[in-house]
């Protein structure tokens, strides 16, 4: 289930910025930029205490933690939030901060089901509200909005998710841009699952190429509660950018809280 988005490049749009560098998008499906339709279940809960790590030409950036929380406010319906501490320490000798950033919110709606023949399909639309300092380089200092649609299909131990959202990206030297990535996985034991993506994004600034890389991951379920989530890739093409993704996420419905 959902790793991105959340959501996003993969916390948020000015998150995405930060931990890759850019004002762009970040934590989508965890552990995967790119993310998926499936929505948690009806009042189920995720929560995620994570960081996602970037380093390259322009500095390094990481969130220092962030958390995510998913609840099935609905059946076919996810509410969504990001809270992100976040390191900055750009390139060129300027000082590195630490604080507040972006918030993330979203909701995502599955409106296909999964059939045999058919793959699932949602949006999940998202709001980075600028909560963060963007004097500091912690902010966009804007709200940006994300608008994707996402598609996933199963075979057996196999499964793919992807799909493509515009991104409505203000403010100085800022442009709207599109991302789209696709995700494949393989169930290898019970318990391991192990996965590759491949993104592409346009240029969200006028000083920015387009960027196209890729992440393989792996998500380990201690049991149906817990579970381990981690990711690392690079760019091919562009910024060439490496990143890490690492967090722990805890299940639960309305009886396993109370255990």
């Amino acid at each position: 289930m959902n790793w991105i988005g959340r959501s996003g490049l993969l916390c948020a749009a000015t998150l995405f910025g930060i931990v890759l560098g850019s004002a762009a998008r970040a934590n989508p499906g965890p552990p995967y930029f790119t993310d998926d339709p499936e929505p948690v279940e009806y009042r189920h809960w995720e929560v995620y205490a994570a960081s996602q790590y970037s380093n390259g030409r322009d500095g390094v950036f990481y969130t220092a933690p962030h958390v995510e929380i998913n609840y099935g406010a609905a059946p076919n319906l996810q509410l969504h939030v990001i809270a992100p501490f976040a390191y900055s320490r750009p390139g060129g000798g300027m000082p590195a901060q630490y604080g507040f950033g972006d918030t993330e919110l979203g909701v995502k709606y599955r409106f296909v089901q999964e059939t045999k023949q058919r793959p699932q399909i949602g949006v999940f639309p998202l709001l980075e509200a600028p909560t963060g300092d963007a004097g500091r380089g912690l902010g966009n200092g804007q709200a940006q909005v994300f608008l994707p649609v996402w598609l996933q299909k199963s075979w057996g131990k196999w499964s793919s998710y992807g799909g493509a959202g515009y991104w409505i990206n203000p403010g100085a030297g800022n442009r709207n841009y599109w991302f789209t990535g696709i995700q494949v996985q393989r169930m290898v034991s019970k318990q391991l699952a192990l996965g590759a993506e491949l993104f592409h994004a346009t240029s969200n600034a006028v000083w920015a190429p387009d960027r196209t890389g890729f992440n393989i991951g792996a998500v380990y379920d201690f049991d149906e509660g817990h579970h381990l989530l981690l990711s690392g890739g690079t760019d091919f093409h562009g910024p060439t950018r490496g990143a890490a993704y690492v967090a722990y996420q805890w299940t639960f419905g309305p009886h396993e809280a109370h255990k």
